[in-house]
């Protein structure tokens, strides 16, 4: 029963092999039964919430830890096949292999919240990137000519780089404490005498899970796999593994004393940097996606002071933002995949005048960027200075990085309301009218829903994340 999520994954993906092999596909019921498989595990793990387990000779722990990201990514799975329902971007041939290596994507970041032993961890991570790098290049090359085969190689080169760097930093650890499980590896790390290499080694293993964040110095693919992908495809890649991403963060550094003041600079100097790169080079960006990734980059800088305190509430923090930072996303990217008729790339200009053409899709793209900019009372705003908040309690040491990183709030204003003022304040000319089916208005709706209400009432969540790290710690 506390593997029923996975089971429910890998009846998905098999349905979907299976529709594979037939020649004569409906679209309307392959969309809807993608739907239905989202919502089956979405109550798979609603029913499965509070129990645990440890399973496979403890490769793989089922606790609440891992069941908070469960569920968090098996709403965003929903929430990404419902915004998504056109399609227009997948070829219709390979629509049902699409859908497959989707869920088996997913299936992979379940058993990665879950595991905790190295070798386990390793192939739950590479059966979730495998997926996704053969989803980037299933786009329909009437909508995208041949660039979403460069990022398709560049997502693979750069995955294959982050997976060296983090397998050799997987072999020094199992060097210096001779076990591949994470608890046995939290003892070693504090006994061995080899501190220097015990540093140098966790942070290996952290620039693999830098690359799934997209994170300063590891975020090189972003902009060009944004864009060089189907909209639905980044829609998934933008956010859902990020959850994953930021659970293993907080298993790893779990892993080293609380007084790691150097790993902890480290993490305050890759986090500005991050915000930085990404909000400067967002300013100038006309291509939507290639922009949003790069808010991406400078979001997981915000992400990561969530653990510079390497206290519980920190954590707990980081989950409550990323969990925001997700829907923010979905929301935007919704909009996106939609008002592209075709398929293709929009940029800035092409979401003129669309409050007028579908007000519904103008007012959701603008919460989640307003929610994005940190204006309140949207859970943006409440993420931002409930992390800033907290870093600044730890010292006045901090005091300088969360100036800097208050200042790149506001340098990201900007661009998120050029895109509001290019909806609101210009004229459609004659772009036609933007169609949206029933399914997308409810979860349109749930996320604006979801949006506020977390920034509003954030305290229900931060407390739930907050014993979800204390029962791992």
């Amino acid at each position: 029963m506390t593997i029923l999520p996975e089971l429910a994954l890998v009846l998905a993906a098999l349905s979907f092999f299976g529709l594979s092999l037939t020649r004569h596909l409906d679209t309307a019921q392959m969309r809807n039964a993608a739907v239905f498989f989202g919502v089956l595990v979405f109550v798979a793990t609603v029913i499965t919430l509070g129990r645990s387990a440890v399973l496979f000779d403890g490769c793989l722990q089922v606790d609440r830890f891992s069941q908070f990201f469960k569920l968090m990514i098996s709403s965003g799975l929903f929430f990404v096949l419902a915004g998504s329902q056109k399609m227009n971007g997948i070829a219709r041939r390979i629509r049902p292999e699409y859908y497959m290596f989707l869920f088996l994507s997913c299936l992979g970041l379940m058993l990665l919240v879950s595991a905790t032993e190295l070798i386990t961890l390793f192939v739950a991570l590479e059966l979730s990137s495998f997926s996704l790098y053969l989803m980037v290049p299933m786009r329909d090359e009437q909508t995208a000519g041949r660039e979403q085969m460069e990022a398709g190689i560049k997502y693979i080169l750069f995955g294959v780089l982050a997976t060296g760097f983090m397998l050799y930093g997987m072999s020094y650890i199992f060097g210096l404490t001779g076990t591949t499980y994470l608890e046995d590896i939290a003892l070693g790390l504090q006994k061995t005498a080899s501190r220097s290499a015990a540093f140098f080694a966790v942070v290996m293993v952290l620039a693999g899970f830098f690359y799934k964040l997209a994170l300063f110095p590891m975020h090189f693919w972003v902009p060009d796999v944004y864009e060089g992908a189907a909209n639905e495809t980044t829609t998934f890649v933008a956010t859902v593994p990020k959850l994953a991403a930021v659970a293993l963060l907080i298993r790893f550094v779990l892993l080293v004393p609380a007084d790691a003041h150097v790993l902890v600079t480290l993490m305050m100097v890759l986090a500005l940097c991050s915000m930085f790169y990404g909000n400067l080079i967002a300013l100038v960006q006309t291509d939507i996606k290639r922009m949003l990734g790069y808010s991406g980059i400078a979001h997981a800088g915000f992400i990561l002071f969530g653990l510079l305190t390497m206290k519980s509430g920190g954590y707990a923090m980081a989950m409550y933002y990323i969990t925001g930072y997700v829907f923010m996303n979905i929301a935007c990217y919704t909009v996106l995949c939609h008002v592209s008729e075709q398929g293709e790339n929009l940029s800035i200009g092409d979401l003129a005048g669309l409050h007028k053409r579908e007000p519904f899709l103008a007012f959701l793209l603008a919460l989640g960027l307003f929610a994005l900019a940190g204006i309140p009372p949207m859970v943006g705003f409440t993420g931002e200075f409930m992390l800033l908040a907290g870093v600044l309690k730890e010292g006045p040491q901090f005091l300088i990085p969360v100036i800097l990183a208050a200042i790149n709030a506001g340098i990201a204003i900007y661009y998120y309301l050029s895109v509001i003022k290019s909806a609101y304040t210009t004229d459609a000319d004659d772009r036609t009218a933007v169609g949206i089916n029933p399914l997308t208005r409810i979860s349109g709706t749930a996320l604006i829903v979801i949006i506020i209400l977390m920034g509003i009432f954030p305290s229900r969540i931060i407390s739930y994340a907050e014993a979800a790290v204390k029962s791992i710690m």
